[in-house]
């Protein structure tokens, strides 16, 4: 049974997290990703599958090769539809220096196992509990949904070790948050509420 505390600490972590895009160079240790990867698991998975794999990337040069990669296939994509609010992101991407991962010390993969039907929904849900639990540990994360695109890159996917039979379904980074600006507001939910 959960203490009136212990609701307390998590709807505080559920209502601060938030994305960080900007970390000091403090290294995160092991333990803390094994504590949020065994969080992680925790998640609800349809019929009990438990479909995940993780990738724990600390190659900075990995990384970078992979950031380079993706960042011109999004600034095309990102040409294509333009939309108001994109052009700064455009700008960054055509930086030689900018990084899709923010100089984060660390990226997981979060990887789905593709013969299961509800891999998407159940790492979504596995990447979800990793935040929250990064966040609860003084970490910052951040989901690079644009990271994914290295699937279409079969010597990035050698390179980190993702296995043929699995999907890159939540590329996280993890650091130690730098200075952060204050978090934007959440606007009110549409809730309808049925007697």
């Amino acid at each position: 049974m959960m203490t009136d505390t212990e609701a307390i600490e998590i709807f505080s972590v559920i209502r601060e997290r938030r994305s960080v895009r900007n970390y000091t160079d403090r290294e995160v240790p092991d333990e803390a990703l094994r504590a949020i990867i065994a969080a992680g698991i925790q998640a609800p998975t349809a019929l009990g599958l438990q479909p995940w794999e993780f990738v724990v990337v600390r190659d900075r040069d990995l990384m970078r090769r992979a950031s380079d990669y993706c960042k011109p296939l999004l600034a095309e994509k990102l040409g294509e539809e333009s939309r108001p609010g994109t052009e700064e992101f455009l700008t960054a991407l055509k930086s030689p220096e900018y990084s899709i991962f923010y100089n984060a010390p660390v990226l997981v993969l979060v990887l789905g196992a593709r013969e299961v039907v509800s891999s998407i929904l159940d790492c979504t849900l596995c990447a979800e509990n990793m935040m929250l639990a990064a966040w609860a540990l003084g970490l910052g994360s951040c989901w690079i949904g644009s990271a994914a695109l290295i699937q279409q890159n079969p010597d990035l996917l050698a390179a980190l070790k993702v296995p043929g039979d699995h999907q890159v379904v939540a590329p996280l980074i993890f650091g130690y948050p730098a200075p952060l600006p204050p978090k934007p507001g959440r606007r009110e939910p549409r809730i309808a509420w049925i007697p």
